[in-house]
């Protein structure tokens, strides 16, 4: 039985088994990127597409999996928003199958010369994508990541270690087959993509203090997951910690556009890190403005913790914390602050944004300008929701996540920001006096 194998097989381990089984999983991944860095763009396209393919043609038993997965979550009573990332449906699995499809069509980016240039002395130098190598994706509910993670590191050339939470390993499993399907139809080796047979967190330990086989950590989940591993981690970390997501209604917005954006931005889905968990509504405009877009978000379910001038705009607004500013609630819940024009705006968002995605709504150019250059956030928008702040939104067929830091990438994390370069040098002889 070789190491990937013996890995499929442990469910419960004592804490050596873990490490040994850990050890083996990532010596194998450390094997196959050193495949995967010189894998021609059409085998590794060719894997996607056949793991779209049985995806579509494992539809049932995905979703056997993930039947399991949310009763399991019943019972321990997870709330609803929270269940609603772990479920699964037809629709939700066409969707991981066309993501995968997209990928699978975009631009292979290893080996693309990002610059050039030659020297007086005659060198000639470029500037090379080349794979990170192995890379570990320690994810909680969100099943879908399992397809993502997976088909993003392939394409971009890098071998992956996928960590799913207790919560979703069933239907993380169903998906990881489909991948290691399309691996083989590719003649890929199998350990390009593997998952963790085990829920125990020392799993997680051992992923973080191993930066001789694993070169990059993506944590998606929730604050205490991201602290940790961020606390923890030996090997460097591509992370976001909280979604705290604004919507700005600057006084030259148009008010009927502001309400559309402002309710698609909090409830098209509540439980994602895009959804939009503050309103900030221009002084000038909210004795108009306040009432309609408190009435819309009520009547959509959502409940409106507000200050004192929102409070007064509407008898249902529940009156805001301080920590209300500074949370992300994941839930049909939004904090609301009445501000004096763009400058309020800026210094709110300063002072309890999470660097994000943040949108203002104007007609004004000038003040959207000044938005777009002044905010410090991941993803800044003018008049769109900020449930756009998604890879696949942006064209980049899925993602790994989105990453709030400044080093190495920002913003949405796919196949280009899981690449790094190196410098190649042509000469003709020359030597250096």
């Amino acid at each position: 039985m070789n190491s990937v194998e013996s890995v499929k097989a442990v469910n419960q381990v004592d804490q050596t088994d873990i490490a040994e089984v850990m050890h083996a999983l990532a010596t194998d991944s450390r094997a196959a990127a050193a495949v995967l860095a010189n894998a021609t763009t059409d085998a590794k396209n060719l894997a996607c597409r056949e793991a779209a393919t049985a995806l579509r043609r494992r539809t049932d038993t995905i979703l056997a999996a993930n039947s399991e997965d949310i009763t399991a979550a019943e019972a321990r009573g997870t709330p609803g928003p929270m269940q609603d990332r772990l479920r699964l449906d037809a629709v939700r699995i066409e969707a991981m199958a066309e993501g995968l499809d997209a990928i699978a069509e975009l631009s292979d980016p290893v080996g693309q010369v990002m610059d050039e240039w030659d020297r007086p002395n005659g060198l000639h130098i470029g500037r090379v994508r080349v794979p990170l190598g192995v890379i570990g994706i320690i994810y909680e509910s969100r099943p879908n990541v399992t397809a993502d993670a997976g088909a993003l590191c392939l394409k971009s050339g890098n071998a992956a270690i996928l960590r799913p939470g207790s919560e979703s390993i069933h239907s993380s499993r169903a998906i990881h087959d489909c991948l290691v399907e399309g691996l083989r139809a590719a003649e890929l080796p199998v350990a390009a993509i593997q998952l963790v047979p085990t829920t125990d967190r020392a799993a997680v330990g051992c992923m973080l203090t191993m930066p001789d086989l694993i070169d990059i950590i993506v944590p998606r989940g929730g604050k205490g997951l991201i602290e940790r591993v961020q606390n923890e981690s030996k090997i460097p970390v591509i992370a976001h910690l909280d979604g705290i997501c604004h919507v700005y209604a600057d006084g030259a917005a148009d008010v009927t556009k502001a309400r559309d954006i402002l309710v698609n931005s909090k409830m098209r889905r509540t439980g994602i890190c895009g959804a939009t968990e503050t309103l900030l509504v221009d002084a000038a405009i909210a004795e108009k403005a306040l009432p309609q877009m408190i009435d819309d978000l009520v009547t959509a379910g959502c409940e409106v913790r507000g200050d004192v001038a929102t409070q007064a705009a509407d008898a249902r607004v529940v009156a805001a914390t301080e920590d209300d500013w500074n949370t992300e609630y994941l839930d049909a819940i939004i904090s609301v602050r009445v501000v004096d024009g763009l400058d309020g705006a800026l210094a709110h968002i300063a002072a309890h944004g999470s660097n994000h995605t943040d949108t203002i709504v104007t007609e004004d150019a000038a003040t959207a300008a000044r938005f777009l250059r002044e905010v410090d956030s991941a993803i800044v928008m003018h008049n769109a929701s900020t449930q756009f702040a998604d890879g696949g939104e942006f064209g980049m067929g899925a993602e790994i996540g989105i990453s709030t830091g400044r080093l190495h990438a920002r913003g949405p994390v796919g196949v280009e920001q899981l690449t790094s370069f190196k410098y190649v040098v042509q000469g003709t002889g020359q030597t250096r006096p």
